[in-house]
C-alpha cells in the first residue's frame, strides 16, 4: 500500500512554520503522499452539522483555524522532491475554474508534476452563501468545473462554453507538467456522485465508511466507468482515515492492513484530531510508519 499522511494546516497544527519541516520529514521517512483538506467557514450557527456533529458541537473545534490548503501545498512543494501532493478534498465548486486552473498548474509546475487534484462539493450551505455561490445543482457545477479545468490544461487554444462559465478562445502557455493533466480525483458517497467518478474522474477519495460499504460503492464506480467506455482498472482509490481523539495507532495500522487486504492500494492518515502540535504530529507519523512497516 502506498501510504500518505495529512499535511499539518488546520486546528492546533495550523502553524505555517511547521508545514515545510513536516513535509520534508515525511518524505525522508518514506511516506509517498501529503494531503490537505478544505474548510472555508465555521459559523456560530451553521446551516448543516458535520457528520456526527450535534447542535452543541456542530463541527470539530479544529475547523475554526484553517490555513489555506493550496498555499500549504505550495509550501510543501518547495520543501520536498519526490512525495506526491494532494487535496482530499478541495471544495472545488466555490472556485472559478480559470483562477483555480492557474493556481493548480502553478503548483504542478513548482512540484515538477507531483499534484493530485482532489475535488468535492462540501456539506455546509453556509459556506456557499458566504462565497456567493448557489447551493443548488452542485453536482452539475462540479462537472462543468472539471470540464473547464481540462480545457485550461489541454486546449489549444483554450476555450470553454458552458451554462456557468464562458472562457473565450485564449492562448495559455502555462501548462502542467503532468500530461494530459494532473489527476482529477473526487470525493463521493451518493449514487449520482459515485457514477460521476466512473464517468469523468481519474479516481475516488473514499472516507468514513466501512470497508464492505466502500466495496459496494467501488462496484458502482467501476460499472459507471465501463458504461462510459472507460477502463475501470485505470481508476485509483485513495482512502482517508481520520483517527479521533483517543485513537490508538496500533488500531489505525490494523485498519490500514484491513484496507490493503480489501484491495485498496493507496491511503493516508490525517493526524489533526490526535496531535496537539506539529511536533507531536511528526512523532505520531514516525510511529505509524514503523507500525505499518511491521504489519
Amino acid at each position: 500500500m502506498r501510504l500518505g499522511v495529512g499535511l499539518p494546516h488546520y486546528g492546533a497544527l495550523a502553524d505555517p512554520a511547521g508545514i515545510a519541516t513536516f513535509a520534508a520529514h515525511a518524505e525522508k521517512v518514506g511516506y509517498e503522499s501529503l494531503w490537505v483538506g478544505d474548510r472555508v467557514l465555521t459559523p456560530l450557527e451553521p446551516s448543516d452539522l458535520y457528520p456526527g456533529g450535534t447542535p452543541e458541537r456542530p463541527y470539530p473545534p479544529q475547523f475554526t483555524r484553517y490555513f489555506d490548503p493550496l498555499v500549504a501545498l505550495t509550501v510543501a512543494a518547495t520543501a520536498t522532491e519526490r512525495i506526491r501532493l494532494g487535496s482530499s478534498t478541495l471544495i472545488g465548486t466555490l472556485h472559478s475554474p480559470v483562477l483555480l486552473a492557474r493556481t493548480l498548474t502553478s503548483i504542478d509546475l513548482l512540484s515538477r508534476g507531483r499534484l493530485d487534484v482532489g475535488l468535492g462539493i462540501g456539506w455546509m450551505r453556509s459556506e456557499y452563501a458566504a462565497a456567493g455561490v448557489p447551493w443548488s445543482a452542485r453536482g452539475r457545477r462540479l462537472e462543468e468545473l472539471m470540464d473547464a479545468l481540462v480545457a485550461m490544461w489541454t486546449g489549444d487554444p483554450v476555450a470553454h462554453e458552458g451554462p456557468l462559465w464562458q472562457i473565450p478562445p485564449s492562448q495559455v502557455d502555462l501548462r502542467p507538467v503532468q500530461r494530459p493533466h494532473p489527476p482529477l480525483l473526487l470525493g463521493a458517497h451518493t449514487e449520482a456522485a459515485l457514477e460521476r467518478v466512473g464517468r469523468k474522474a481519474d479516481g475516488w477519495l473514499p472516507a468514513g465508511r466501512p470497508l464492505e460499504v466502500m466495496a459496494q460503492q467501488w462496484d458502482v464506480i467501476r460499472a459507471a466507468a465501463d458504461r462510459a467506455g472507460r477502463d475501470p482498472d485505470r481508476l485509483r482509490r485513495v482512502l482517508r482515515l481520520n483517527p479521533r481523539p483517543g485513537a490508538v495507532l496500533t488500531d489505525v495500522a490494523a485498519q490500514l492492513s484491513a484496507a490493503r487486504e480489501a484491495g485498496i492500494e493507496e491511503a493516508f492518515v490525517d493526524l489533526h484530531f490526535i496531535a496537539s502540535d506539529v511536533g507531536e504530529a511528526t512523532e505520531l507519523a514516525d510511529e505509524l510508519f514503523a507500525l505499518v512497516g511491521q504489519a
